[in-house]
């Protein structure tokens, strides 16, 4: 069964105990059956305390690594790989306490980072990456957690782009704690057919980020969304849509993102309004 889910990020960063105690309820109190929350620094929340609210709410939650900077899984620096690994083993501990069976994001380099590299290069890289998310995949899955990569445009990273890249690396760790997740933001730019693309994933699909091309209320952009649904539909995906967008009033945040006015009337429209669209296109 899919479940209809959105991002804390829609409101806060970074998420903190206290405004988790008001926006975990507000979002169950909107409709949603899910909730999403990124992890931007180690150690700021309490996850099990969260978790509970979580529960007693009755909402399915999954957890997002942020890749800042001095996080990077394939950087040069052994320092920053290190700082990757560790950040990621993180986030796994926060699913595991949080109740969440899975941890979305793009787990290789820091966002922002681009580059170019020829085919010897990217090879390397692969290979370091595959022999870290090895590891990885050991911890989760002993933490009942699966790791899903996720693929973004080449504006934020120029190493793992489109979803076939993202299933390489999973194919290359080749362990079912390391899967596949899609966000259609990213993917409208990059893909030349999101059907073909989410057939392509087929069961290592296990995570969906549902954004609209400009990034703000999904049914009010460009990208093809029934397209995602018959896809969807075939491959008989049953995880969570999360509506992932950001607000202005979180500056950092909204500078990272390129967020530079509001994108609905408020962030509780456009989370409404969204879950509302997406919810129509399973009924």
């Amino acid at each position: 069964m899919i479940r209809f889910g959105v991002s804390t990020w829609v409101w806060v960063s970074p998420a903190t105990n206290e405004n988790l105690r008001w926006l975990v309820p507000h979002v169950a109190s909107l409709g949603f059956d899910w909730i999403e929350f990124p992890i931007e620094e180690p150690g700021a929340l309490d996850y099990r305390a969260i978790g509970q609210i979580t529960r007693d709410h009755g909402l399915g939650v999954s957890i997002c690594g942020a890749f800042s900077p001095d996080r990077d899984l394939i950087h040069p620096a052994p320092a920053l790989q290190q700082n990757g690994l560790a950040f990621l083993k993180e986030c796994i501990d926060a699913a595991y306490q949080v109740g969440a069976k899975r941890v979305g994001g793009p787990f290789y380099s820091s966002v922002g980072r681009t580059w170019q590299q020829t085919p010897g290069e990217r090879e390397h890289d692969m290979e370091v990456l595959a022999r870290h998310l090895t590891d990885m995949a050991r911890y989760a899955d002993d933490h009942g957690v699966t790791i899903c990569l996720e693929a973004l445009n080449r504006f934020e990273s120029s190493f793992i782009n489109l979803t076939s890249q993202a299933v390489e690396l999973a194919e290359r760790v080749n362990h079912p704690a390391v899967q596949v997740m899609v966000d259609t933001f990213h993917m409208n730019i990059e893909e030349q057919n999101v059907g073909a693309a989410i057939r392509l994933a087929g069961p290592r699909l296990q995570h969906i980020h549902s954004n609209e091309s400009h990034r703000g209320t999904p049914g009010t952009g460009l990208f093809p969304w029934q397209d995602l649904a018959l896809a969807l539909k075939e491959i008989h995906y049953d995880g969570a849509l999360v509506i992932e967008t950001f607000t202005v009033e979180c500056k950092s945040i909204a500078r990272a993102a390129a967020i530079w006015r509001p994108l609905a009337s408020s962030q509780d429209d456009l989370a409404r309004d969204g879950m509302n669209f997406l919810k129509g296109l399973f009924a």
